[in-house]
């Protein structure tokens, strides 16, 4: 018999926001989640299943029911690879993503699932077992039931390397096909109210492991200084465009290089509590829309934006959810910092940027905060109807909605 917990606070990492859930369960195994669901059924309760918490906005927020599945956390079979801090099917379900234009969102590396549905059936979903529910649920926003276990396709461990130094705007916007082809997984970090770029490249490598990582200067300045600066700010935004321009020249104005096992290459700490926008655009539009956002911050000279501004780029693939459906993709990652837990004013910053992405058939990221609503997904999603069918098929009563995704569906 699966025990709830009443009581309990939720809050996403950033502390953006918050709920209080009636109920709060840790269940054990198939045969517990099936009881809640049962129960959430007969008290006709909504349910909502968490991972991380990592998402930065209120997509896992509840009144109802809360299951986190910290604790069917085996790996079934011997597998190699990591996530930090975030679990396999939040990780999934949000569209989750890094960067390399020869590489998919992560839910692209989901070969099965195993899926209970609300009313406590299961479905194993692949290719070839209901592949359209497979097709929806590798992105699928939490609706659709609980996933069970996750089937990835991994590759044996590697090395990289991974290479930064410092470039314009000018030179990286012009000659974006060629980046794209000198590096496996490139990205560049903008840095606004400035023409300063730092670009980074990852690449597979058989070098031991080495960092010119420097405490004192990643923390003490990166970390330490940068936050009472930013915090100095709230009082003086004239000086956001002059913090950008000294910390890319204290931190980013020289070439570094690191090697290390992959994982360690790909994730970086996130040192500090943000609000965090990130729509992905068609990748060939990624010159003009990124001249627009840096044209609009120039035009408005009281609008401030915290560095960097971080640029990826993900294939294309046929999930019904993924902001990269049927398109190659560059995504445009947008933050403002909260120095020591204060609130900075971003709703203009905001406002322009979702202009723009809009205007250049952007689809936000599903775990970051955004303000669209139906009307606009139906827009941006050509499978947005037929995730709908899908959705309304194996929850008809709605038991796994909540306030973000009545935004979405209504």
């Amino acid at each position: 018999m699966v025990h709830g917990q009443k009581g309990f606070q939720f809050q996403n990492w950033a502390r953006t926001y918050g709920c209080c859930p009636e109920m709060y369960y840790q269940p054990a195994s198939v045969e517990e989640v099936r009881e809640v669901l049962a129960l959430a059924r007969q008290q006709n309760k909504r349910v909502k299943v968490v991972g991380g918490g990592h998402s930065p906005s209120d997509i896992a927020c509840t009144e109802g029911f809360m299951i986190h599945m910290g604790k069917m956390n085996r790996v079934l079979q011997p597998s190699l690879g990591a996530v930090s801090d975030v679990t396999a099917a939040g990780v999934i379900g949000s569209g989750t993503h890094n960067t390399g234009i020869k590489h998919g969102i992560l839910a692209t590396q989901v070969v099965a699932l195993t899926l209970m549905t609300a009313d406590g059936a299961i479905l194993e979903c692949s290719e070839s077992s209901h592949p359209e529910v497979f097709q929806a649920a590798r992105v699928h926003l939490g609706c659709l039931g609980v996933i069970l276990t996750v089937t990835l396709q991994c590759v044996p461990q590697f090395h990289l390397q991974e290479k930064s130094f410092p470039s314009t705007l000018k030179e990286v916007l012009d000659n974006l096909d060629s980046h794209l082809k000198k590096s496996e997984y490139f990205r560049f970090l903008w840095f606004p109210h400035s023409e300063n770029v730092s670009i980074i490249y990852q690449d597979h490598t058989n070098k031991p492991p080495s960092s010119s990582a420097n405490w004192f200067w990643d923390y003490a300045f990166g970390f330490y200084l940068l936050e009472l600066l930013l915090w100095a700010s709230t009082f003086l935004p004239c000086l956001v465009g002059w913090i950008n321009r000294f910390f890319f020249w204290l931190l980013f104005n020289r070439k570094k290089e690191n090697s290390d096992v992959s994982h360690k290459i790909f994730t970086y700490e996130c040192r500090f509590k943000q609000h965090v926008q990130d729509w992905a655009i068609p990748r060939e539009k990624t010159k003009e829309a990124l001249l627009e956002l840096k044209s609009a911050l120039e035009a408005s000279p009281k609008v401030v934006a915290h560095y960097p501004v971080e640029v990826r780029f993900t294939r294309g693939d046929d999930i019904l959810l993924s902001p990269c459906f049927q398109r190659d993709s560059c995504y445009m990652n947008i933050i403002m910092y909260r120095p020591y837990g204060k609130d900075v004013p971003r709703l203009d910053y905001w406002l322009a940027y979702e202009t723009i992405m809009k205007k250049f058939e952007g689809r936000p990221h599903w775990a970051k905060a955004h303000n669209c609503t139906r009307k606009d997904f139906e827009k941006m999603y050509p499978a947005f109807p037929k995730f709908c069918a899908i959705r309304e098929k194996l929850d008809p009563t709605g038991m796994f909605l909540n306030s973000y995704l009545e935004k979405v569906f209504y």
